[in-house]
C-alpha cells in the first residue's frame, strides 16, 4: 500500500510552531543543550516518533499455515472457486510486504479467473499495480511484441452467446409455414414485417401472431403504446431478416433493447446487447449505458462498462457518479454488473480508496460493502480490520472498537492492536498492555506483539519489550527509531546515530532517514543532513517532512545554504569516492546534486537507478531510468536506455534487440554493456560465454569513466571465471580494483579460492570488508574462506548487520543439524521465517521436518514453499515425495 495509517499519537500541530528556517541558522557552537528544552521546543519537534501505524492487512500469527492451506485447497477446489483463493494469497503477501509475489498472486487469480467479470477485475487491478510501467507496453507494441496480458478483453468473446428456442419456435420453423406480411402500426406511420420471421424472435410473438390471440388473424397490429419508434420498429424487422444490428444508431439500440427484454426477444436482446457493448469507449458511455444494463439485465453491455470503469480506476474515482454507481448500486444490480465477483470488486477498490485517502467517507462505504458481500471468516475478518482501521483514522472509536472485536472473533489475532489503542485512548493503558500480554501467552510470539506492548509501559518494560520486538522482527521500524530519539533526549548524539544506522544499514526507510537528517542537524553534520534529504527526494520527490507539513526539497535549499559549493568536478569526484566505498546514499545524494547542475542528465538518471537497483529500490529504479530515457541526449543513447527498460522487466531479447539498434548507429560502451547482459539472459544456449566476452571487450574499448568500465572489468572476470580462465579472470579484477572497483576484491578472492588459496581469498574478502561502508554482503562471501569458527563469527556479523539475509540462517541450521541438534536448526529457520517469506528457508525447514519423520509440518512447509514458487523444481521433488507419506 502506497500511503500508511498514522499513529493516534501524531497530534496537528499549528504550522507556525516550527521554524525551520529559524533552527538551520542556529550558530555553530551555540546549540541549547537538549536537557534544558521545553517540550515545544525546536529538538523536542524535530525528534519526535509517532506510535507504529495499524497497518489495514491481513496478518494472521502463523502466515505459512495459511499459505499452506490455501495451497491445499488450491489442489482440490472447483475451478470457479481458485481466483478467490489467489486473492486471499495475495493479502497474506500484502501483509508480509513482498510486492512481487503479491502481484504473482494477482497474476494467478487473473490467469485461473472463470468469470469474464472477474477477468476484467483482476486485470484492471493488475494494471493499476503496474502503473508507470506504461512505456514497457509501448516499447513492446514497437518492437512487434504486443502484450496482451492485462490489456482490455473481448467482452463479447467470454461472454456465451447460446439462446434457448423454445419449443413451440422449433415447431414454427420447422413447419416452415408460407411467409406472410403483417403490418405494424406505429402512430401514423405502417411497417410491413414478414410474420414468420417476426414470430421466430420470441414465444410472446409467436403466440401473437402464430397461436389463438385474435392479432393472428389481423393484417394489421397497433404497437403504439409499446415504447418503439417506427425506426425501431424497421430495425427490428430488418433484425427478424438478416441477424443483424450493424448499421442501427445507439439511440435506437437502446430503445430495442427495452422492448426486446419486455417480449423476450433473447437474440433480439443478445445481438443489441453485444452491438452496444463494442461502443462503450468512454467513462460517459459507461456511465450512461449502465442504467440500461441494469435495469435490462445486459449481461455483455455491463461487463464492457465495467471494463471502461475500472482500467481508468483513478480517475474514475474522483467522478462522483461512479462512486455513487457502485455503492448505490442493490445486490441484484451489482451481480449483473460483476457477476459472482463482488468480493474482489470491493476489495479492489477499497484498495485504491486506501491508497488515494484512507480516511475519506469513499473508503468507508466501499469498505462497508466489502462487509456485506464477505462469504466466509477470512473475507469478513479482513473486512472488518480495515473498516476498523478507517474508523479509528476518522475517530469513529466505538465503530472501530465493534469492526476489530469483530475481526479478532473471526480470528484475526493481529487486529487486538486496534483494540488495544482504542482502550489507550480512553485512558485504560493497564487494560491495553494485558490484552497484549493474553496474546503473547497464548500464541507463538511476533515482534508486532512485543512492539505493540512496549506502548503501555515505561522505561526498562517498554526497553525490554522494543529488544525482543527487533529480535524477533528486524524489519520494524517504530523499536530503531523509539530507540534514536530516546538516546537523543538523554543527550547521546551518538547513540541515537549508531541505532538508526543500525536499520539504515539493511533497510532503506524513508522515517529513518528523515528522523537520521534531524539527527544531523543536531550534530550541526550539514553534510550528512544534506546527504539524508537528497536521498529521500531522490525515493520520493513529493515527500514531505514535519508530520506532513514541510516539503522535503524546502528542508534541502536551507540545509544546502550550510553546505560549501560543489564543483561539477568536484562531484565527480566525489561520486568515485562513494562509489569506491560502496556508500550506496551517498552516492545517491551527490547524484541528486549533480542533476540540478547542467551535466546530461540521461547518464547521471542512468547511474541513480543502478544505484537504487542496488538499494533494492525497484520501483524508483524504474522511474529513473525512465527520466534517462526522457533525457537521453541521442537516439543511440535513447535506445540503450530503452533495452534497460525492457531488460529490467525480463524482456531480455528485446532489451537485446534495442543494443543491437544502438551499435548500428554507434558503437558505445553502455550498447555492448546491455548487448552483453541481454545476450547471457536470452541464451540457452552455454557456448555463448564466448561472445559475451567479446562483446564486454568491445565494450572496455569504448570511451566511458572508470565507475562502468570497472563494472565491464568484474563482469569480465566473473564469466572468464565460469569459463576456467582463473587467470585471465585475475587480470581482470586486478585492472578493476586499479581504478577502484572495491567490489572487485570479491571476484579475486573467488580466483583465489579455485587455485586451492584460501587463506588469500580471506585476506582478500578482508580487504574489500575494511573499504566498503555496506559490508555484509562480505562479511558473508568471506565466512566460505573461513575455517569453522571464523566463519561462524562472520554470519553472526552478517546477521548483525543484515538481518535479512538467509544464508546465515541456513548455514546455523545445517550445522546444527549435522550436530543431530534437530530442534535448535528447525528453530533458526524458524526464527528468520517468521519475518522473511523466503523459499530456500521453507525448503530448508521442510527437508528437515521430513528427516525427522515430521510428515505434517514437512507437508506444510513444502505447500507454503510452492506458493512462494509454484516452479520450483526441487520444492516440486519434495513436495511429491513427502505427500506420499501422508496418512
Amino acid at each position: 500500500m502506497r500511503t500508511f495509517f498514522t499513529g493516534e499519537s501524531c497530534k496537528e500541530v499549528n504550522p507556525n510552531a516550527l521554524n525551520p528556517q529559524s533552527w538551520l541558522q542556529v550558530e555553530r557552537g551555540k546549540l541549547p543543550k537538549l536537557s534544558s528544552q521545553s517540550s515545544s521546543s525546536p529538538i523536542e519537534s524535530l525528534i519526535k516518533v509517532s506510535q507504529p501505524p495499524i497497518l489495514p492487512f491481513f496478518k494472521p500469527t502463523d502466515y505459512v499455515e495459511v499459505l499452506a492451506q490455501i495451497h491445499e485447497e488450491l489442489e482440490s477446489c472447483p475451478p470457479q472457486e481458485q481466483s478467490n483463493l489467489f486473492l486471499l494469497q495475495y493479502q497474506v503477501f500484502r501483509g508480509l510486504g513482498d510486492v512481487k509475489l503479491m502481484r504473482r498472486s494477482l497474476r494467478s487469480a487473473w490467469q485461473r479467473a472463470k468469470t469474464v467479470h472477474e477477468k476484467i477485475i483482476f486485470g484492471a487491478w493488475l494494471k493499476y499495480e503496474k502503473q508507470g510501467e506504461e512505456l514497457v507496453a509501448d516499447l513492446l507494441t514497437a518492437s512487434g511484441k504486443c502484450e496482451k496480458e492485462f490489456g482490455p478483453i473481448d467482452v463479447e468473446a467470454h461472454i456465451s452467446s447460446d439462446i434457448n428456442i423454445s419449443s413451440q419456435e422449433r415447431v414454427s420453423m420447422i413447419r416452415n409455414h408460407t411467409s406472410q406480411c403483417v403490418i405494424f402500426r406505429i402512430g401514423d406511420e405502417k411497417i410491413i414485417c414478414d410474420r414468420q420471421k417476426i414470430s421466430e424472435l420470441s414465444a410472446p410473438f409467436h403466440a401473437m401472431l402464430k397461436g389463438c390471440f385474435r392479432e393472428s388473424l389481423s393484417e394489421t397490429i397497433d404497437l403504439s403504446e409499446n415504447n418503439i419508434s417506427p425506426s425501431g420498429m424497421r430495425a427490428i424487422s430488418t433484425f427478424s431478416l438478416t441477424g443483424s444490428l450493424l448499421e442501427v444508431p445507439p439511440n435506437l439500440l437502446l430503445e430495442i433493447l427495452v422492448f426486446a427484454n419486455k417480449y423476450c426477444c433473447e437474440r433480439l436482446k443478445q445481438a443489441c446487447d453485444r452491438r452496444l457493448a463494442s461502443l462503450v469507449s468512454s467513462r460517459e458511455d459507461a456511465l450512461e449505458l449502465m442504467e440500461y444494463t441494469l435495469d435490462e439485465n445486459s449481461a455483455v453491455l455491463a461487463a464492457s462498462c465495467l471494463q471502461v470503469l475500472l482500467r481508468d480506476i483513478l480517475d474514475c474515482l474522483s467522478d462522483n457518479r461512479v462512486v455513487e454507481l457502485f455503492i448505490h448500486a442493490n445486490r441484484q444490480q451489482l451481480a449483473v454488473m460483476v457477476g459472482p465477483g463482488l468480493f474482489a470488486l470491493f476489495c479492489f477498490l477499497s484498495e485504491v480508496s486506501m491508497n488515494i485517502n484512507s480516511s475519506s467517507d469513499t473508503t468507508a462505504r466501499f469498505l462497508e460493502r466489502l462487509v456485506d458481500f464477505a462469504e466466509n471468516d477470512k473475507q469478513r475478518l479482513l473486512a472488518f480490520h480495515q473498516l476498523g482501521c478507517v474508523r479509528f483514522l476518522r475517530k469513529e472509536y466505538d465503530e472501530a472498537y465493534c469492526l476489530f472485536e469483530r475481526a479478532v472473533n473471526a480470528g484475526h489475532i493481529y487486529s487486538v492492536v486496534g483494540l488495544a489503542r482504542l482502550n489507550s485512548i480512553k485512558g485504560e493503558k493497564f487494560l491495553s498492555y494485558e490484552k497484549i500480554s493474553s496474546v503473547i501467552s497464548s500464541v507463538t510470539p511476533l515482534g508486532w506483539m512485543y512492539q505493540e506492548r512496549s506502548l503501555y509501559c515505561d522505561n526498562d518494560l517498554r526497553w525490554k519489550d522494543l529488544e525482543k520486538a527487533t529480535q524477533l522482527d528486524p524489519t520494524l521500524v517504530y523499536p530503531f527509531m523509539y530507540r534514536a530519539a530516546s538516546s537523543m533526549k538523554t543527550e547521546n548524539v551518538q547513540g541515537a546515530l549508531t541505532e538508526i544506522n543500525r536499520i539504515l544499514g539493511f533497510k532503506l526507510s524513508l522515517e529513518c532517514l528523515e528522523l537520521r537528517f534531524f539527527i544531523c542537524l543536531v550534530l550541526e553534520d550539514y553534510k550528512a543532513a544534506l546527504r539524508d534529504v537528497q536521498a529521500i527526494l531522490t525515493l520520493c520527490p513529493s515527500y514531505r517532512m514535519f508530520e506532513g507539513r514541510v516539503a522535503a526539497s524546502q528542508l534541502c535549499t536551507l540545509v544546502r545554504e550550510h553546505v560549501g559549493h560543489w564543483t561539477t568536478a568536484d562531484c565527480w569526484a566525489r561520486l568515485y569516492d562513494c562509489w569506491s566505498a560502496v556508500d550506496d546514499i551517498e552516492s545517491l545524494s551527490v547524484i541528486y546534486q549533480m542533476l540540478e547542475s547542467d551535466a546530461a542528465k540521461g547518464v547521471l538518471y542512468f547511474r541513480q537507478s543502478l544505484l537504487l537497483l542496488r538499494l533494492n529500490c525497484p520501483e524508483a529504479a524504474m522511474r529513473s531510468l525512465q527520466l534517462a530515457w526522457r533525457h537521453a541526449s541521442s537516439e543511440h543513447e535513447r535506445l540503450v536506455y530503452e533495452g534497460w527498460i525492457l531488460y529490467d522487466t525480463g524482456h531480455y531479447e528485446e532489451g537485446l534487440q534495442k543494443a543491437e539498434e544502438s551499435i548500428s548507429i554507434k558503437r558505445s560502451f553502455e550498447a555492448y554493456f546491455l548487448k552483453a547482459y541481454a545476450l547471457a539472459d536470452s541464451s540457452t544456449d552455454s557456448s555463448c560465454s564466448s561472445t559475451v566476452i567479446s562483446l564486454l571487450e568491445d565494450a572496455l574499448r569504448c570511451p566511458s569513466d572508470n565507475l562502468r568500465k570497472g563494472q565491464a572489468l568484474n563482469n569480465l572476470g566473473s564469466v572468464y571465471v565460469d569459463c576456467g580462465k582463473l587467470d585471465l579472470a585475475a587480470d581482470c579484477y586486478i585492472k578493476a580494483l586499479k581504478i577502484q572497483h572495491t567490489r572487485a576484491h570479491q571476484g579475486l578472492a573467488r580466483v583465489h579460492y579455485l587455485k586451492n588459496d584460501k587463506a588469500a581469498a580471506y585476506k582478500e574478502m578482508t580487504n574489500l570488508i575494511e573499504k566498503a561502508k555496506n559490508n555484509a554482503s562480505a562479511y558473508e562471501k568471506r565466512s566460505e574462506y573461513g575455517d569453522r569458527e571464523l566463519t561462524k563469527a562472520d554470519l553472526e556479523m552478517v546477521t548483525r548487520l543484515d538481518p535479512l539475509r538467509v544464508y546465515p540462517y541456513r548455514y546455523r541450521a545445517a550445522v546444527l543439524m549435522d550436530n543431530h541438534k534437530e530442534e535448535e536448526a528447525i528453530a533458526e529457520l524458524s526464527r528468520a521465517i517468521a519475518f522473511k517469506a523466503d523459499l530456500h528457508l521453507l525448503h530448508l525447514r521442510a527437508a528437515f521436518h521430513e528427516h525427522k519423520g515430521d510428515v505434517i509440518r514437512a507437508l506444510r512447509d513444502c505447500r507454503a514453499a510452492l506458493s512462494v514458487d509454484p516452479n520450483h523444481q526441487e520444492m516440486l521433488e519434495l513436495h511429491c515425495r513427502v505427500n506420499s507419506h501422508e496418512p
